[in-house]
């Protein structure tokens, strides 16, 4: 492969990113375009431009895309109720395609070759990204630091930092407790405190939510609109995507919705443990599923619960941009088409509950399952109904008592 002349590096200000921008210069010889992207993790990106700018560099994006997150990529995973291994929301692996595509559009705006990331080699973001990007632009120069340079501890990555008048946080001087990933659906940490998995997260991890013990006595109630699968507002006020989610975020933090200790299987093998908040998330995810159970036929329902795991699986693992990716996102969005109404929520100390649900288009029908007197059923169907259905069963009893099978 020939030689890289200029990458865009996804650049976050840190110490990592801002090593690894410095390497970019002085060991490839690249000039550097910076992007730092506003996913709504909470922190002030402007430091970013000023560090990268005192690295010498010109072009420098830093770009809100919190909206396009939450309507683009957010919202079409939660219409297919997507859970990895059961439990995880997927915070951090849907974010990594949006960054991937946004670096690959920078790198067509400004000519780069190549483009950068800052994932170690142990974990998933390398795997994300990587195939976001060749998705993308089959052409494109990939350059992964962590897997190229020797700068293999905290200490090393320090002494590099001061060497080339690098600024450093104080609290970057000694080892970190853990490292964290956050944006607008979620925070992850995991690492150092964390690694022993038999010993429970301290309380000063959790950044998005009050400990359930510590959340209000008295429950809190709420409703949210959907149209066609997706969350329009919240108590009656329509909200942008990314307003409605954040809002969500403070309603189930307040209430210590959303919290999850995780030891899950990654892609490149190894177990991990992650602790993650997730609380807006965990409030929309319950409220989609009660707007579903009154909108959605039981065929329709019990398959895409069956295709949810796979689906789950490929956004995790990076396969945003795959074609069996969209052809799942076709038939769970083809199955949202009546998903519209209002879902009544109870939150209360860590647990979201559905008290109600109504819709326009509602499939149920009080006067089927009624226990009074009705004119739309007969009962006695159903022992047809039950005779049809044991007929097999009854054939394979039969069989094992003429084969002396009497269990």
């Amino acid at each position: 492969m020939t030689k890289a002349k200029k990458v865009v590096l996804a650049y976050s200000g840190g110490l990592d990113t801002s090593i690894i921008l410095k390497w970019l210069q002085e060991e490839k010889g690249c000039e550097v375009v910076t992007f730092t992207a506003d996913l709504g993790q909470g922190e002030e990106l402007e430091p970013a431009r000023r560090k990268a700018e005192a690295q010498g560099v010109k072009e420098i994006y830093i770009d809100d895309l919190r909206e396009e997150f939450v309507r683009d990529f957010v919202f079409p995973m939660f219409r297919a109720n997507a859970l990895y291994e059961g439990l995880y929301l997927l915070g951090t692996s849907i974010a990594r395609p949006l960054i991937s595509k946004r670096q690959i559009e920078i790198a067509h705006e400004v000519g780069a070759d190549a483009v950068c990331h800052g994932a170690t080699g142990k974990g998933n973001d390398q795997v994300r990204f990587e195939l976001g990007y060749y998705a993308l632009d089959p052409e494109i120069k990939v350059i992964a630091p962590w897997r190229e340079w020797d700068l293999n501890s905290r200490t090393k990555l320090i002494e590099y930092a001061e060497k080339h008048g690098i600024e450093i946080a104080k609290d970057k001087r000694g080892e970190a407790p853990f490292s964290v990933d956050a944006n607008l659906l979620h925070t992850s940490s995991e690492g150092k405190a964390l690694e022993d998995p038999g010993q429970e997260a301290p309380e000063f991890v959790y950044q998005r939510t009050v400990s359930p013990e510590a959340a209000p006595d008295k429950a809190t109630y709420i409703e949210v609109g959907f149209e066609r699968g997706d969350a329009i507002s919240i108590n009656g006020v329509a909200m942008s995507p990314a307003t409605l989610l954040e809002r969500l975020n403070e309603l189930g933090g307040a209430n210590g919705i959303g919290r999850l200790d995780l030891l899950e299987n990654r892609f490149v093998g190894m177990k991990s443990r992650g602790i993650y908040e997730t609380p807006g998330g965990t409030v929309l995810l319950m409220a989609h599923r009660g707007i579903e159970q009154i909108t959605m036929d039981k065929g329709a329902m019990h398959l895409k619960d069956e295709l949810m795991p796979k689906y789950a699986e490929l956004v995790y693992n990076g396969f945003w941009f795959s074609p069996e990716r969209d052809m799942l996102q076709a038939a769970i969005d083809k199955s949202q088409e009546m998903v519209t109404g209002t879902v009544r929520l109870k939150l209360y100390k860590g647990s979201v509950t559905i008290v109600g649900r109504t819709s326009p288009y509602s499939l149920y029908s009080q006067e089927h399952v009624t226990f009074e007197e009705d004119d739309v059923y007969d009962q006695a169907d159903a022992g047809g109904f039950i005779k049809i259905n044991a007929l097999r069963l009854r054939l394979l009893k039969a069989r094992d008592r003429k084969a002396g099978k009497n269990n």
